[in-house]
């Protein structure tokens, strides 16, 4: 049976990702970089700022904000240590009280505050979040570089989170074992698979764990 063939930046079946964090992954950074077929000039080098939402409750609903708009990903499953995310919300401000009290702040797993309006302004519902006593709004700058390695889209990425560097280099795929020949090509044989999810949470203070090769 012939596989999928995935494209940068098109939406394909739900994908599998193996992502890790550290102070420093250049010579995997490197190996990466010649190992990978072209890719398209977009995903060469991305910017972006994006707001992470962090719940001291919640381990398997990660929410971004960017641009105004929401994305929330639920986890599925993880297989032969590699995770599968799929998406769960969709949205963007202001955005309707329905929205936040049947969508939102469930899949944060928290008391819900109190919500008396139609709707909540960006700035209303960072606010929410920061007078809440398990939820926090995390700032993430991302310098990330696309590269295209087995037919698994890769990134190498310098994050700074709250201010705190830190450098992210993954691979995602739909097939597993794509994924894990390119973890062995790039040279990330034993390295801990950490999503952003709990990379935030390291840098913040929420799990007292380490990152991959922190010193």
């Amino acid at each position: 049976m012939m596989k999928d063939k995935i494209e940068i930046g098109e939406i394909s079946k739900p994908r599998f990702e193996f992502r890790s964090f550290g102070q420093n992954f250049d010579n995997q950074w490197k190996r990466m970089a010649r190992f990978s077929a072209p890719v398209p000039e977009k995903v060469w080098e991305r910017y972006s700022v994006e707001i992470y939402i962090l719940s001291r409750k919640n381990d398997i609903n990660n929410t971004k904000i960017r641009d105004g708009k929401m994305d929330i990903k639920t986890f599925v499953q993880s297989v032969d240590g590699l995770e599968q995310w799929n998406p769960l919300m969709k949205g963007e401000f202001p955005m309707k009280s329905e929205m936040l009290i049947n969508e939102v702040f469930p899949a944060f797993m928290v008391e819900m505050p109190v919500i008396n309006k139609d709707e909540y302004t960006y700035d209303e519902f960072i606010k929410m979040i920061e007078n809440h006593p398990d939820l926090a709004a995390v700032r993430v700058h991302k310098q990330r570089f696309g590269y295209m390695v087995n037919d698994t889209i890769c990134e190498y990425g310098e994050v700074l989170i709250n201010g705190a560097r830190l450098v992210t280099i993954n691979s995602e795929s739909t097939e597993i074992e794509n994924i894990k020949k390119t973890i062995k090509d790039v040279g990330l044989d034993g390295v801990e698979n950490i999503n952003y999810l709990q990379a935030i949470k390291r840098v913040i203070g929420m799990i007292n764990k380490p990152m991959a090769n922190e010193k």
